[in-house]
């Protein structure tokens, strides 16, 4: 065991209360959540940043000694990797994502450039039993998952987000909807439950008014799957829903056809039922034809509405318009109009 002086420690240890002084140990169990330190080997011009606990976003330096949580990622416009299968103190992992998830890095999108390398330090210890030194590794989240939780939304509405692709506006959409139904005089709730850890989105909708927010780092998983996204999505819904708000606003990170379990999330009955209203968020008119196809055919889900950058201007309403039979509302445009049509919605189906 050494002790070590940290420069930043991630988003992704939120629920460690871990000073800049740390412990560490030389044996690293390579599981997904084990939080570790790190030295930064390199300096980048581009995704060179790190969202703290704060909810800041600070700028890594070469020699900065950073804390993160071992996991994995598969991002179409990032960095994708994997969990590595043995560490020892000295060997070389890479920052997959802002959030603070280290692995090795696979596959590089060009417009985010190389990633950070880091030398790993050790394993980052909590001592939870009082008087005595028995450090135990510390780990993501604030309380493990349960994998066989109950869905139980205590009759409050669910209104998702699901996108086509990473970055197809579901959080500029989830904040406009949580933003004009506020003002309407409504409690909202709002959670993030696929995807890899990064507390900015729902920071975004805190800020856009919702009275309480979770996410699925809450529960110690680092990166979604199909095989965790249902008993995530359950587990956030149930909890949120016991303080009884007006109504919860779902984002479902990435897309539909993405590895994070979108899928799995939708194709689970008793979740899908439970879902008021689904905003489908597209980059482009062809790929919110191909997301209305999948909502429709594969889970019998008729989007409420299309928002994201297919809506930016009137050719993409008009073409939605035309091929989908939906309403086109862009968030960013005409966020109170997209607000009001769930509110619509949310009070028909009260009624």
């Amino acid at each position: 065991m050494k002790s070590v002086v940290v420069d930043k420690i991630a988003s992704v240890a939120q629920h460690n209360e871990l000073g800049s002084e740390l412990r560490l140990s030389a044996e690293i169990p390579c599981e997904e959540g084990i939080l570790v330190a790190a030295r930064v080997l390199n300096n980048k011009s581009r995704y060179n940043q790190l969202e703290l606990t704060s909810g800041r976003m600070a700028t890594v330096n070469q020699g900065d000694i950073i804390v993160g949580a071992l996991g994995h990622r598969k991002a179409l416009r990032g960095y994708s990797g994997h969990l590595p299968t043995a560490l020892t103190p000295g060997d070389r992992i890479q920052i997959l994502n802002i959030g603070g998830v280290l692995g090795i890095c696979d596959s590089a999108n060009p417009d985010v450039g190389p990633p950070f390398d880091c030398k790993v330090l050790g394993t980052v210890l909590t001592f939870p039993y009082l008087g005595e030194r028995i450090g135990v590794p510390a780990r993501a989240g604030a309380t493990p998952l349960d994998e066989v939780t109950e869905l139980d939304t205590n009759n409050v509405p669910v209104v998702a987000m699901a996108g086509t692709c990473m970055d197809s506006g579901k959080t500029a959409a989830a904040c406009a909807i949580v933003g004009r139904l506020r003002h309407l005089g409504l409690k909202v709730a709002a959670c993030k439950a696929t995807g890899v850890s990064l507390r900015r989105d729902v920071l975004a909708m805190e800020d856009a008014g919702a009275v309480e927010t979770m996410i699925f780092s809450d529960f110690g998983i680092v990166t979604t799957t199909a095989a965790n996204g249902p008993a995530l999505t359950r587990a956030l819904l149930t909890k949120l829903a016991k303080n009884s708000p007006d109504v919860i606003v779902l984002e479902l990170g990435d897309g539909l056809l993405g590895a994070y379990g979108v899928a799995a999330i939708l194709a689970d009955d008793d979740i899908r039922n439970a879902l008021t209203a689904v905003v489908l968020c597209a980059n482009d008119p062809v790929s919110a034809w191909g997301g209305a196809k999948i909502l429709r055919e594969e889970y019998g889900i008729e989007p409420a509405v299309v928002s994201g950058p297919a809506t930016d201007n009137d050719v993409g309403i008009q073409q939605i318009d035309e091929r989908l039979s939906l309403p086109a509302i862009n968030a960013l445009s005409h966020g109170v109009a997209l607000g009001d049509l769930i509110a619509k919605i949310l009070k028909k189906v009260g009624s």
